[in-house]
């Protein structure tokens, strides 16, 4: 990997590209290096997981685990802008709801929700709620820190593998990363991950890796590719099945 590889404003760029925080303003030409800084979306990860933990460990004092796991989730779609949560409805209804190629990424750009949205919406949604009212239960406080590590470390890796389904949109505007600054994202979530859970990480994390391979098996089959939906429905799909992990180990 060359020096200029990795540069400070990196983490800004991914704090714009992966939340709605207020940040300082940047650049024009920092916008131009945009797949260099998939490598900070792992510590994006952990902001927002933190944000989340931070509050899920307030509403404990007052509240019951489910009203506590209820404001962390929130704290969480705030945060993003529920960007991820968009992804997930329209992938839903784009490779469920198009006969063809053409018609299903006709669909995915469609602001318009469909059954196939909804469901997804809710049922994930849904899931990830009781799941964390579970670990928070158990006292794994840590839960969302850990999730959002590494759901956000398979974007980089979709990002890679996959070329872009449509020739626009936002994952076209940051374009295809080199696995060099994938593997640097993977390094990251790792050494937080097990930082975070120690040795029981590694059973977390091999489980996913079917998981993104099953995402990527499906883009490439209904679309050619990945998209900014893909890569959003990516990590709600990748955070619910560490969850679920973590649950059964736990």
């Amino acid at each position: 990997m060359r020096k200029n590889d990795i540069l400070p404003t990196d983490l800004l760029l991914a704090l714009v590209l992966l939340t709605r925080l207020p940040l300082p303003h940047l650049p024009k030409a920092a916008f131009a290096h945009q797949r260099r800084a998939v490598w900070a979306f792992p510590v994006v990860g952990l902001m927002v997981g933190a944000l989340a933990t931070g509050t899920g460990a307030l509403a404990l004092v007052w509240w019951p685990p489910g009203v506590a796991a209820g404001l962390a989730l929130l704290v969480q779609i705030l945060i993003t802008g529920a960007m991820h949560e968009d992804g997930l409805a329209d992938s839903a209804d784009g490779l469920w709801g198009g006969f063809d190629r053409a018609r299903r990424l006709e669909i995915m750009k469609d602001s318009h929700i469909g059954t196939y949205g909804v469901l997804a919406l809710l049922m994930m949604t849904a899931l990830r709620w009781v799941l964390l009212t579970a670990l928070l239960s158990a006292g794994a406080i840590w839960a969302p820190v850990l999730l959002g590590v590494l759901s956000r470390a398979s974007l980089p890796v979709m990002m890679a593998s996959l070329p872009n389904a449509r020739g626009s949109g936002l994952s076209q505007d940051v374009g295809r990363p080199r696995w060099s600054v994938v593997y640097v994202a993977i390094a990251i979530a790792l050494v937080l991950s097990f930082g975070a859970i120690g040795p029981i990480a590694a059973i977390v994390v091999l489980s996913l890796g079917p998981v993104v391979l099953g995402m990527r098996a499906l883009a490439r089959a209904k679309i050619g590719g990945q998209t900014g939906d893909i890569l959003g429905a990516t990590q709600q799909v990748t955070e619910v099945c560490a969850a679920l992990v973590l649950v059964a180990i736990i």
